[in-house]
């Protein structure tokens, strides 16, 4: 099958913030234009739905590192381990 090229413009940052979705869900942007693409023909209708793994959302990412930085600054605390048996 022959291959073409589609360039289009985007936010800086929209296009971050979905380059960031794709990996999440294991795919590049080229991957998922490609499935909206194959997924709008066959249904005759632009729909398509993907969700990536919301501990990996922006919000958590930053909680995380604002943590570690404090941890790494001395202000951690311990606390005891919890073992759960399954």
């Amino acid at each position: 099958m022959a291959q073409a090229t589609v360039s289009f413009r985007m936010d800086d940052e929209l296009k971050h913030d979905f380059e960031r979705l794709c990996r999440d869900v294991g795919m590049n942007l080229t991957t998922a234009f490609t499935i909206f693409a194959k997924q709008s023909v066959r249904a005759n209708k632009i729909s398509v739905s993907l969700s990536g793994d919301p501990f990996y959302s922006e919000t958590t990412i930053r909680e995380l590192e604002r943590r570690a930085a404090r941890i790494e600054a001395g202000l951690g605390h311990e606390h005891e381990l919890v073992e759960v048996d399954d």
